[in-house]
């Protein structure tokens, strides 16, 4: 299969895009979050595909994207007055809603359960792409399963070129991590997956506590042990454990984030990278600092441990499950 390139600055390949979709083949759509691989969630076949395409079991749930929030009735049998308050607030953007599904929705979309994952992506090419098509896309990361997921066309390209029909290239995602999921099918609202939405600004806008459990066993996207993944073993250390490792010999790719130890990045002839102090920055620029870092073959990248405050608790839950070692 060739993959093609499309922009999504030009109308009409956006609409050899949603002709594509139309078709039933499978096409990597930019969000403001990652990359996603889009189908037709009214087409069994093609929601399928995005399991094979991805080497994802199919026990794993998918995420349905929606144009607006008033969609959620056509695909939830129920809609607490909790998801509208939440949907208002925050669609379009970076949260997913866990509701009970509707009967006239496919399992294979849901990962065989009768729950059913919602969001309203903030990317001005994907929601006229979804209004046009008048459908739901399945839309989950663009990669291969457990591996990192892609925040620019060109990390799609590296690990789905002949495995789908086309990749849509928006340019980089704006926030670059995974949506948070909020379930609310059953007791107090709870965040089942960290992400941009914090649990703070959802608190503010129920008027009510929201759990964060530690771990779970709820299977919504990204709840698993490993995954986002880099080839190269990842580890994460404190700066002075880093600082002493940086010194040892080997190929190290280093990624810092404070002044104290910016000077190692890049130095003796290693790939090392500064992050962004903030916590949005650094999340915007994470995945792809870990592609780049990947991309050179280093014996091991070697990441500064970020802060561990709540803020940075969707942050820190990705490099859970991409290291091999954390400090």
């Amino acid at each position: 299969m060739i993959t093609l390139r499309l922009k999504a600055n030009r109308p009409e390949d956006c609409e050899r895009a949603a002709a594509l979709l139309r078709q039933g083949a499978l096409v990597a759509v930019p969000t403001e979050t990652v990359y996603g691989l889009a189908a037709d969630a009214r087409q069994p076949t093609a929601v399928n595909a995005i399991f094979q395409a991805k080497d994802r079991p199919r026990s794993h749930p998918l995420i349905v994207h929606l144009h607006d929030w008033e969609e959620m009735q056509r695909w939830a049998s129920i809609i607490p007055l909790e998801a509208r308050v939440l949907a208002k607030a925050f669609w379009p953007g970076p949260l997913t809603l866990l509701l009970h599904k509707s009967s006239g929705v496919n399992r294979v979309v849901t990962g065989g359960l009768d729950t059913i994952a919602l969001r309203v992506p903030d990317h001005p090419v994907l929601l006229p792409l979804i209004k046009r098509l008048g459908t739901g896309l399945a839309a989950p990361s663009a990669n291969l399963h457990k591996q990192l997921s892609p925040t620019s066309a060109e990390q799609v390209h590296k690990q789905l070129d002949g495995r789908i029909a086309a990749v849509l290239d928006g340019g980089p995602c704006r926030v670059g991590l995974e949506s948070t999921i909020v379930d609310l099918t059953a007791g107090p609202p709870r965040i089942l997956r960290s992400g941009p939405v914090s649990r703070q600004e959802i608190e503010a806008v129920l008027q009510m506590q929201v759990e964060l459990p530690q771990t779970h066993q709820v299977a919504v996207p990204g709840n698993m042990q490993q995954h986002y993944q880099p080839h190269t073993p990842l580890y994460v250390l404190s700066a002075e454990t880093l600082t002493a490792r940086a010194r040892t010999p080997g190929r190290w790719a280093i990624l810092t984030h404070i002044p104290a130890t910016a000077e190692i990045a890049g130095a003796d002839g290693n790939p090392g990278q500064i992050m962004p102090a903030d916590k949005a920055g650094y999340a915007r620029e994470l995945y792809g600092a870990l592609f780049q870092m990947d991309q050179a073959q280093p014996d091991a990248i070697l990441l500064e441990r970020p802060p561990q405050s709540e803020q940075w608790h969707d942050v820190n839950d990705r490099l859970q499950k991409a290291a091999t070692f954390i400090e």
